[in-house]
């Protein structure tokens, strides 16, 4: 997420009320999560077993809840709690806006294209040119579709992050200032819901096409060309390259990648990264060859066994 201007360390200091190391007037552009901050951004870490990948990313400042060296060419932001002070960033740079209207008035939407009776567009929506938008959708703010989209009844884009902190009083939530982005060429169903995300954005890319009742979870980003079966949910954070094929109930956990033009069936459950260009089965998921050799063997257990008791 990008600051409307540049500010000063010592500016977001004061927004924060914190302590800081560095001088008064560096410049930060933007803040984002570990995963996707870019120089210029701030990044926050909580936890010591995360200190090192925060302060060896890319980021130019570290929020950071414990005073530590701070590493050349950074700044450090100095916490009590960096989770909080995070949230209170995103409040300040990217506030609730209330919408008294069903299609904003900063909407945007292109030539010839279609909203049925009934769709929510929030502020600063983007949507391109010969689209149709069915019945009941819900376009959160700042989202920004492409030309040649169609969105079937029900579906939600942008709804907030599902990320949480445990914490002694109940599970506190971590404010989503990032957007949902979808490309040209691409068919949504029904009832689906696809998340923004927390500081950057939830893509789907060109061409690819997706079934009814699928969940997108934050920060994920669909390749070109793919093909989502109904029912199957994507957790955030995770990367689907070009040309995947993903069977109706499928479960995969986030932070992972599949490659392109993997082929997963149905009912699978993923839970590491996959290779492209294979096809995978069951859960835990392994290849769909190895996975049918296994099943053959455990039908002949019984044979096996009977033929065991006779000896």
């Amino acid at each position: 997420m990008k600051f409307p201007k540049p500010y000063t360390l010592k500016q977001i200091a004061e927004i924060i009320n914190s302590e800081y190391v560095g001088r008064d007037d560096y410049s930060i552009y933007g803040m984002n999560e570990i995963h996707v901050v870019e120089e210029g951004d701030i990044v926050f870490v909580d936890h010591p077993k995360y200190y090192d990948k925060a302060l060896s990313s890319k980021a130019t400042v570290v929020l950071i809840n414990k005073k530590v060296d701070c590493p050349p060419g950074k700044a450090l932001l100095i916490s009590e709690d960096p989770f909080r002070d995070f949230n209170t960033l995103t409040n300040y740079f990217k506030p609730f806006e209330k919408s008294d209207l069903m299609i904003s008035k900063s909407a945007i939407i292109g030539k010839n294209s279609h909203i049925q009776p009934n769709v929510f567009i929030g502020n600063n929506v983007i949507i391109g040119d010969q689209c149709t938008i069915h019945s009941n959708v819900c376009i959160y703010d700042n989202c920004i579709i492409g030309d040649h989209v169609t969105i079937h009844a029900g579906t939600v884009l942008g709804a907030d992050a599902f990320y949480y902190k445990n914490r002694p009083e109940g599970y506190d939530k971590l404010l989503s200032g990032g957007r949902v982005v979808i490309e040209d060429h691409v068919d949504i169903g029904s009832l689906c819901s696809i998340d923004r995300g927390v500081t950057g954005d939830t893509t789907i890319k060109k061409g690819s096409k997706l079934d009814n009742q699928i969940q997108i979870g934050h920060d994920t980003i669909i390749g070109e060309k793919c093909l989502i079966a109904s029912q199957t949910g994507i957790a955030g954070c995770v990367i689907i390259e070009d040309e995947v094929t993903i069977w109706g109930q499928v479960g995969i956990i986030s932070g992972i990648t599949i490659g392109k033009k993997a082929v997963i069936m149905a009912q699978a459950g993923i839970g590491r990264s996959l290779e492209g260009g294979k096809s995978y089965l069951g859960s835990p998921a392994g290849e769909a060859r190895e996975k049918f050799r296994e099943l053959a063997h455990l039908r002949s257990l019984p044979s096996i066994l009977k033929n065991l008791n006779k000896q």
